[in-house]
């Protein structure tokens, strides 16, 4: 979340708290007492006080309190025999690529901090903060007194409303009363449904020593269970109710609602099966022979892996004339209409393939008519050369002419050059002859000359 954000987000939970906590005690109460003070005023208002300023002060420690970190050249202690968290495919100690670190038990890398994280239960962004091993306690005491203040909160308003509602005159509320009375039933209504909701959650999960996380996790190898493929597998770290509270909140009872240091250094958690290296959590048999995720040496790749500098199409497979790949010979499609001249069965593979080559797609074949579409791959899709149909048809019927044995072609014999040379002479000859009669007579009429000479 961006740095604004999260302040903005702090900003209104604080509104949320400050605006109902204040105007409850300055315009409702405190006018309904007579504005003045005494002891059932006081023994009234102190503890809703109190609980208001511990729920400040641990909202304030899950800001500022950083979750854990995992330090600079840890390594796992396989030797030991307190256990450690292995991978799921290759069964070695877990490894962070991202902060190129070792993780220890229960910590997750989280994307919005940038760095794992001890026993990451989640990204609070009402927090702007990780809630993690070492803010888990103040987080949890955070959302108890919210709990318990939101309902002392609407017990002082109801009963406020309760003595309105009798038949003493001068306890019915002003307008100011009444507007501020609906006000803190607004802020405060949704805020006990939605954060007692969540609360409820995470006091399960502290009763059983588990992150949100590792709930996910849970309901995953459930699921795996009750579809038989997996045996029922304990949760490592639940240790029994006391022991789970301990572990977040102090071994001392008492403090359990004071803000404390919650114990351990969060490397490292007791475990309540005997597992050098558990494997939490369980893996789905059926992805037993998936090979471990490995990255390859270039970034220029084939599909199968192969160095691809020159960054070639991968799909390198055989290609017909028109571009499309080859269908299965079970099923062959002809390209052309069976009104075509140079259709075929489609059984019979008329058009042999050719090797797909990148130059192929740049530009059209030169050749003349070959019976088939020409198709080129271009930057925006298939393109299709025009054809020239009345092209088409004269060579395809020179093609029928000139095949041997098909038709019998009759060439006749001339005696003379030729017809057409014998009656141009005989034309030019009457031209000229014409010609000379006509510069013989002088000036005629052009009544007298013929038709065909005008």
């Amino acid at each position: 979340m961006h740095p604004i954000l999260g302040r903005i987000a702090i900003g209104f939970v604080l509104f949320l708290i400050l605006f109902p906590t204040l105007t409850c005690q300055i315009y409702i109460i405190w006018p309904w007492y007579g504005r003045e003070l005494s002891v059932e005023l006081i023994t009234l208002l102190l503890p809703f006080n109190v609980l208001a300023v511990s729920l400040l002060w641990n909202y304030y420690l899950c800001i500022v309190t950083d979750p854990g970190e995992v330090p600079v050249g840890w390594k796992p202690d396989t030797q030991s025999s307190e256990g450690y968290e292995v991978k799921r495919l290759t069964g070695c100690p877990r490894f962070c690529r991202t902060c190129e670190k070792f993780k220890p038990p229960r910590s997750h890398h989280c994307k919005q901090c940038n760095r794992c994280v001890l026993r990451m239960d989640h990204h609070c962004p009402w927090t702007n903060n990780c809630i993690g091993h070492f803010n888990y306690g103040h987080f949890i005491r955070f959302l108890f007194y919210v709990d318990i203040t939101c309902s002392y909160h609407l017990a002082m308003i109801s009963y406020r409303v309760m003595a309105a509602s009798g038949r003493r005159y001068y306890d019915e509320p002003t307008g100011a009363e009444l507007i501020f009375i609906i006000l803190n039933y607004v802020f405060a209504v949704p805020v006990i449904l939605v954060v007692g909701a969540f609360s409820l959650y995470h006091f399960h999960s502290l009763l059983g020593n588990t992150t949100t996380i590792e709930g996910w996790e849970k309901d995953k190898a459930a699921m795996l269970r009750r579809h038989g493929k997996i045996e029922e597998v304990k949760f490592p770290y639940n240790l029994g109710v006391r022991r789970n509270i301990a572990s977040i909140l102090g071994n001392n009872p008492l403090l359990w609602c004071c803000p404390t240091v919650p114990p351990g250094t969060g490397l490292k958690y007791q475990l309540s099966v005997a597992d050098e290296h558990h494997n939490w959590p369980p893996r789905d048999p059926t992805l037993a022979n998936q090979l471990p995720f490995k990255l390859p040496d270039s970034p220029w790749t084939y599909e199968n892996g192969d160095v691809n500098p020159d960054l070639r199409p991968s799909n390198g497979q055989l290609r017909g004339v028109n571009g499309n790949r080859h269908k299965s010979s079970q099923d062959p499609v002809s390209v052309l209409p069976p009104y075509h001249p140079d259709y075929e069965d489609p059984g019979v593979n008329a058009h042999p393939g050719r090797p797909y080559s990148p130059d192929s797609d740049s530009d059209y074949s030169e050749e003349g008519y070959s019976g088939a579409v020409r198709v080129r791959r271009g930057s925006e899709g298939y393109e299709v050369r025009p054809v020239n149909r009345e092209q088409m048809f004269q060579e395809y019927v020179q093609d029928q002419i000139n095949e041997a044995g098909r038709y019998q072609v009759y060439e006749p014999e001339h005696t003379l050059e030729s017809d057409e040379d014998f009656e141009e002479d005989e034309f030019v000859e009457d031209s000229n002859e014409l010609s000379g009669e006509i510069r013989d007579v002088g000036t005629i009429s052009d009544d007298d000359v013929p038709l065909a000479l005008q």
